[in-house]
């Protein structure tokens, strides 16, 4: 089966005065088509992080996907433009808090 999304190694971290917080770190997984994900955890562990990464929604500055790959449908979203990212949120990817 060949993966709807795609998530490796992704990692996301914010850059404040006090530091570097490592919000997302090191994060992999696969959906395949029809199936449904569910992250769940403590409050700060980063699933709305993880999230936002995937959606290309977090702030920058102070955040900042630092590594990993994001392929939805075989296409990188860490390298599509702003609009490629705009038609893609809400029509292919959402999300549910």
């Amino acid at each position: 089966m060949t993966a709807l999304l795609d998530v490796k190694n992704l990692s996301t971290h914010f850059f404040t005065p006090a530091g570097v917080i490592k919000a997302v770190d090191d994060v992999t997984f696969q959906l395949g088509e029809g199936e449904t994900l569910g992250l769940v955890g403590e409050s700060g562990c980063g699933k709305s992080v993880t999230a936002l990464s995937i959606m290309r929604l977090v702030p920058d500055p102070p955040g900042r996907i630092v590594g990993g790959s994001m392929e939805f449908m075989g296409r990188d979203l860490r390298t599509l433009t702003d609009p490629e990212m705009r038609d893609i949120r809400g029509r292919s990817i959402g999300m549910i808090f």
